[in-house]
């Protein structure tokens, strides 16, 4: 399932997708680096949506994950959280593929899984 293409999400940049059609962002990906990182877009203490308002996930440098109900700081690489009420837990992951021509969709199976 196609999410976007990589020159839609720039480095260091977030964004909240709605691969479903369920009517809210279910998946965020973040761009940090050469790699996406794509998570559930749940807070694992609550399972509140993560972004304070449309695609927000980061916080001001850009270097975590900041749940906006309660301020949980998570890694982007990992997911993990190391800041906030589920320090130790960690974000579920999603796993990604990304073509050749730079189309990015969620991955059919782990195996499948290109960046992450």
């Amino acid at each position: 399932m196609r999410l976007c293409h990589l020159d839609d999400l720039p480095e260091g940049d977030s964004r909240g997708f709605d691969p479903h059609a369920s009517g809210r962002d279910t998946v965020l990906v973040v761009r940090h680096g050469p790699a996406l990182h794509a998570w559930v877009n749940a807070c694992p203490h609550h399972g509140t949506p993560m972004a304070w308002r449309k695609n927000a996930f980061l916080n001001a440098a850009r270097d975590r994950i900041v749940c906006g109900a309660h301020g949980a700081q998570f890694e982007i690489p990992t997911g993990r959280c190391t800041l906030g009420p589920c320090l130790g837990q960690s974000l579920t992951p999603v796993p990604l593929h990304i073509h050749a021509n730079g189309e990015v969709h969620l991955a059919d199976s782990p195996h499948e899984e290109t960046s992450q």
